[in-house]
């Protein structure tokens, strides 16, 4: 009877490169756009050269190589961010490749030989789907544990908060609602497709966690920016001062802001040669202005390109814009656009993304102002807009600034 092991061996690293190339290029697998191919190719050698040993006919088979290698994918896709349909399809790939590089020599054995091999091949792929999805189940899981942890403190202290004021708590209500049915509904199918069926259809099971975890992230990004308003109207933020590199800040924000942009389609430029090498401000709040205005610079825009322009302003002050090629604002929303839930008019361009909740340049408004600085606003419909802040080069706490007044 022909042995197939020595002809896979052979052809393993081919297998792996060809695989690889199909995975990184597969339209229908768009988690692997930022991966490197040694990313990408991660456990798939380990299988393929156990699976040597699942055709041999004089050697034992190596099935616990093939469990730890799946095991260790699934967890490292669900940390990749892999969504389930994509981590089906690597696989199917996979399980292609194999048989378009033993073809040939497949169609020159007995039908028992091809078979048998076809048989242990499919056995041995569909067992590596198995472990894979036990671990990136298990990730998935550990990581809706986490986030519901992490909602259930964020809902106490909004609640403490809430108490303190009423205003928009009617609006706020209905931005929770929509992610917060979401959570719940999918939370229980989850749950009862675990009890009848004990994850058997873990593609669609997984799909309903992803579900939940989105919404959860939405949900906390309202919370939080609720959070942030709240605690300013009520006079609890506190300013934290340091001396802080003014091109670092701005370095950091680019490079998280980047990938958003080249998602986009869109260039992220940067004036900053006569920026200011160092300021006495808190370097969070400023980090938190700035990230707000680019990502929303970003978000509202479609083609073009988003640039960060930054430099000293008077002897005393530093001026930082954010400049867009977006759909721009009307003048009549310009005058309320950093009021809590203002929204400009929604756009036949482009319309509101969906998890914007009219919090973001309100909260930069303010800690602009908690920064002892100002913001200014320039834009045109269909051209674009212009978020200009100035700032002091040192930021005074209200000590420095009671004693400057009696003097």
């Amino acid at each position: 009877m022909q042995d197939f092991s020595h002809l896979l061996s052979e052809k393993v690293d081919a297998i792996a490169q060809q695989w690889v190339e199909a995975v990184a290029q597969d339209q229908q697998i768009k988690s692997t756009k930022n991966l490197s191919k040694t990313a990408i190719r991660d456990h798939v050698p380990h299988v393929l050269t156990a699976l040597v040993t699942v055709l041999a006919h004089t050697q034992a088979s190596d099935i616990k190589t093939i469990v730890e290698a799946s095991l260790e994918h699934g967890l490292l896709r669900a940390e990749q961010g892999f969504n389930p349909t994509e981590v089906v399809r690597e696989y199917h790939l996979l399980r292609t490749i194999i048989f378009a590089n033993l073809r040939t020599e497949l169609l020159q054995g007995t039908v028992e030989e091809v078979l048998r091999s076809m048989s242990l091949i499919d056995t041995v792929v569909d067992e590596a789907i198995a472990q894979c999805f036990q671990s990136y189940v298990k990730e998935r899981l550990q990581e809706l544990e986490q986030l519901q942890n992490q909602l259930t403190l964020t809902v106490e202290e909004l609640r403490r908060l809430v108490r303190s004021s009423q205003e928009n708590l009617n609006i706020l209500a209905h931005e929770l609602k929509t992610p917060l049915t979401s959570i719940i509904g999918y939370s229980e199918l989850f749950i009862r497709q675990q009890r009848s069926s004990e994850l058997k259809d873990n593609v669609t099971s997984v799909e309903h966690i992803e579900r939940v975890l989105r919404s959860g992230r939405q949900l906390l990004h309202i919370i939080n920016d609720a959070l942030e308003l709240s605690r300013y109207e009520a006079g609890r933020m506190q300013l934290h001062l340091a001396i802080t590199n003014v091109r670092s800040i701005i370095d950091t924000i680019v490079e998280t802001m980047q990938p958003l942009a080249d998602k986009q389609g869109l260039k992220l430029l940067l004036d900053c040669e006569d920026a200011p090498m160092q300021v006495l401000t808190d370097p969070l709040r400023l980090q938190q202005i700035l990230t707000n205005l680019v990502n929303n610079a970003i978000r509202y825009t479609q083609i073009g390109c988003v640039t960060i322009e930054c430099h000293a302003f008077t002897s005393n002050q530093w001026a930082i814009a954010v400049t867009d090629t977006g759909i721009g604002i009307a003048p009549e929303d310009q005058e309320r656009i950093f009021e809590p839930f203002a929204r400009a008019e929604c756009s036949t361009i482009k319309p509101h993304p969906p998890d914007s909740t009219g919090l973001g340049l309100a909260i930069v408004a303010r800690m602009v102002k908690l920064l002892q600085g100002e913001i200014s606003l320039t834009s045109q419909l269909g051209v674009g807009s212009t978020f200009t802040v100035i700032l002091p080069l040192e930021v005074t706490t209200e000590v420095e600034v009671m004693a400057t007044t009696f003097q």
